[in-house]
This record gives C-alpha cells, sequence and structure tokens, in this order.
C-alpha cells in the first residue's frame, strides 16, 4: 500500500501500528535513501563474514516486516537460524505472512528488545532501530549485542544521524527533506511526519555511534555506506 498516512488529519505521536505497518515497505522505500543498496551491502558482508558455515544464527532487532531477513534466506545456507525481533504486533503479523508466501523458514519474536534474551549469535542486525531507543539506554544495548555475539562476530548499525556542525547539519537535513519531495511526498506530509516523530527519533552523530560501538569492545568498527544524515556501520568482535 502506498504511504498516504500524513495525508490525514489530525495524527498522534509516531508509533509502528497496524495503520505504519500496513504502508511500512513503501515508507522505508520512499524515506530511505538508497535502501535497496544498503540492505544489498548487509546481505553480501553477511555472506562474507559466515564464510559458509553452517548452523549460523542471525538476529535482525526492530525486524518490522521482516525485510531483512527475507534477503537474507535467499543466501544464507540452509541451515542458518534467522530470527526478528520487535516489539509490534501489527509489523511482525506482515513479517510472518510474507515469510510464509516466501516459504522462508523464519522465527519472529515479540519481545522488548532491551529485555529481551539473546543467544550466542554470529551476526546481529539493528537497521534504524537505535534511534528510537532512548540515548541513555543505547549504551546497554549495544553491551548486550557485542556480549552475545561470537568471536569475530558481526553487527551492523544503519542509522538516521546528524552532524555537530550547525550550518552542515541545517544543509544535510535541508538536502534530505528535497529527497522525500522527490519521492512523491508534499511539504505538509513531510512537515506532520517530523512533528510525530519530535522526541521519537533521536539521532546521534556518526562519531557518537562509532564512540559508543569501540566503548563496548568492537574491535573493527568501519562506514559501509553514508549518504547525508544516513549511514550504515559494520563492527567486528
Amino acid at each position: 500500500m502506498k504511504d498516504k498516512i500524513f495525508t490525514q488529519e489530525p495524527y498522534k505521536q509516531f508509533e509502528f501500528d497496524e495503520q505504519v505497518a500496513s504502508v511500512f515497505d513503501d515508507m522505508l522505500e520512499r524515506s530511505i535513501p538508497h535502501y535497496r543498496e544498503v540492505l544489498g551491502l548487509i546481505v553480501d558482508f553477511c555472506a562474507i563474514n559466515i564464510k559458509g558455515a553452517e548452523n549460523v544464527r542471525i538476529y535482525d532487532l526492530g525486524s518490522s516486516t521482516g525485510t531483512t531477513l527475507l534477503a537474507l534466506h535467499e543466501v544464507m545456507p540452509s541451515s542458518s537460524i534467522l530470527i526478528g525481533i520487535d516489539n509490534s504486533q501489527a509489523m511482525l503479523q506482515k513479517a510472518a505472512l510474507k515469510a510464509k508466501a516466501y516459504g522462508a523458514n523464519i522465527e519472529f519474536l515479540c519481545e522488548d528488545i532491551l529485555r529481551c534474551k539473546l543467544l550466542p549469535s554470529d551476526i546481529i542486525i539493528a537497521n534504524y532501530m537505535l534511534q528510537f531507543i532512548r540515548p541513555m539506554q543505547r549504551y546497554a544495548l549495544l553491551e548486550k549485542i557485542y556480549n552475545a555475539l561470537k568471536p569475530n562476530g558481526v553487527f551492523f548499525l544503519s542509522e538516521k544521524m546528524t552532524s555537530p556542525h550547525r550550518i552542515l547539519d541545517k544543509q544535510m537535513i535541508e538536502r534530505y527533506l528535497h529527497y522525500k519531495r522527490e519521492q512523491g511526498y508534499s511539504q505538509s506530509e513531510i512537515s506532520k511526519k517530523r512533528e510525530a516523530l519530535e522526541n521519537v527519533l533521536i539521532p546521534f552523530s556518526l562519531d557518537e555511534n562509532i564512540a559508543m560501538l569501540k566503548d563496548v569492545g568492537f574491535s573493527g568498527v568501519e562506514v559501509l555506506f553514508k549518504w547525508v544524515n544516513f549511514g550504515t556501520i559494520i563492527a567486528k568482535k
């Protein structure tokens, strides 16, 4: 379905409810620059890092409608254990339907990411999820992710990001708003969504995200992709 949520009046604070779940795939494609390219990079680097290993366990935290796990299902060994965790039942219901349609053996869990237990893992992915976690809780979550990864395990973090430079940050925001207009969103829709996300989505800078990953113990941290105020980081234990 086409994302027309913010053409309606009024709209409450943003949440991942049934209304958002029904249009979420379209929202991702039109709201996140180079979304498909980033997804492809993550899938490629997952394949590189497992090196044909069997019984690989991969978590997608904030798995929403399961798009990332479905893409991994296409290339991972059949013995791979794919698990999506999300606290939105509406998102998970749509993910389960998609997995069934593709015959993909993926487990989806409706749990609080901050409280759920993570089993020893080869790969953990958090695409555009950490930005919705309260800032004071992010370090502890990254610590939990690090501890759950096996030696040489890999973590992928994709986020919307800020710049500590006031002028450059404003310019990057303006360029992103231009991108959204290019995707067919009206100025009214863009403004309403920004208001709905106020104090819900709180981005950190690239340097802040990298510093946290290094502080929790990751030995290798590199930028895998960056476009204006969106980026993807790969971190190796």
